[in-house]
């Protein structure tokens, strides 16, 4: 199953909430990303039927090894791309929004390249 920008955002979504939670559920998320139940649901489905979460009995999601290496991932790529974009004199707000974007599409290689130029690890 190939994993698109919003399944990536979830992923996310779910490793940031769990950093700060220890049941991270649906309505978690919901409120978190600001998005309704039904689009929680379908994501939530596509991210166990391609292993990268897994759902308890209490209703708490779990990454999978496979849903939180994705997770990391892109995590990395919002923080650091934040700060650079701060260091270049961008608002901190406008800096993560733009962070957000930018992270699904960067390649590898551009991605290494700020990382190592600014020292951003």
């Amino acid at each position: 199953m190939k994993l698109f920008e919003s399944g990536e955002m979830y992923l996310e979504t779910i490793y940031v909430l769990s950093e700060k939670m220890p049941i991270v559920r649906a309505v978690d998320i919901c409120e978190y990303r600001g998005v309704s139940k039904p689009s929680v649901s379908r994501a939530v489905g596509n991210l166990k039927q391609g292993g990268y979460i897994l759902c308890g009995d209490d209703g708490g999601l779990t990454l999978t090894e496979k849903g939180k290496s994705v997770a990391e991932k892109i995590y990395e790529r919002h923080t650091v791309l934040t700060e650079y974009l701060v260091s270049l004199g961008v608002d901190k707000d406008v800096a993560s929004e733009d962070a957000c974007k930018i992270e699904h599409v960067i390649s590898e290689e551009t991605f290494a390249a700020i990382k190592n130029k600014t020292n951003l690890k």
